[in-house]
């Protein structure tokens, strides 16, 4: 049995949701092992002049704890 942890991420792009999720990834990626999932939790658009200039989203995840 493996033990699972989930962590929460905010992470954002100027690109768009998908950029904004590898973002949240590979940030988490730099300390920790074994990510297994990402499940996006909430997406927020930042609007500046009538125009998206930031794609956020709220990211779970997930990691096997050794």
């Amino acid at each position: 049995m493996a033990v699972v942890k989930v962590i929460e991420v905010i992470a954002e792009s100027t690109e768009s949701w998908e950029a904004a999720v590898q973002d949240a990834v590979t940030e988490a990626g730099k300390t920790l092992d074994s990510i297994q999932t990402a499940y996006v939790q909430d997406f927020q658009a930042i609007i500046e002049g009538n125009k998206i200039v930031k794609y956020r989203v709220n990211t779970k995840i997930s990691f096997i704890v050794k």
